[in-house]
């Protein structure tokens, strides 16, 4: 974190989230938490419409087309440790990333987001959705 010289607040950088806009239930739930009011800029990236986007991170569209990711400065989270890093930044949201922490289901989380990941994948390269070009 950064403190802002002029005003002596601490400013974080934005957390960058990769999601896929093609994908119905993807964009109805990154709608969702677009609507909360982040305790940190969030900057939304839709790696449907800006197919270069991923290569911004270092990423392949394919690796990016094949899990959520959320980047945190120099750290790039993926599947469920994803979300829970996305959930810390929304109100109502970091109950819930703070419970999975504490209980230590996100390995769970992460079993059961690997199997959607594979199906929905299989449903968005089908359309040749996952191509590079």
């Amino acid at each position: 974190m950064q403190a802002d010289r002029r005003s002596g607040i601490a400013q974080t950088a934005p957390l960058q989230v990769l999601y896929d806009g093609g994908c119905p239930l993807c964009r109805r739930e990154i709608g969702l938490y677009r609507r909360s009011r982040p305790r940190r800029p969030i900057d939304w990236i839709d790696i449907d419409a800006d197919r270069q986007a991923p290569e911004r991170f270092g990423l392949s569209r394919e690796a990016a087309m094949a899990r959520f990711h959320v980047i945190d400065g120099d750290e790039i989270r993926t599947g469920a440790a994803a979300f829970v890093r996305l959930w810390t930044a929304l109100p109502g949201w970091r109950h819930l990333a703070r419970t999975v922490r504490l209980t230590g289901v996100e390995p769970l989380m992460e079993r059961g987001y690997v199997w959607f990941a594979r199906k929905r994948l299989a449903e968005r390269c089908a359309d040749g959705a996952c191509r590079v070009r």
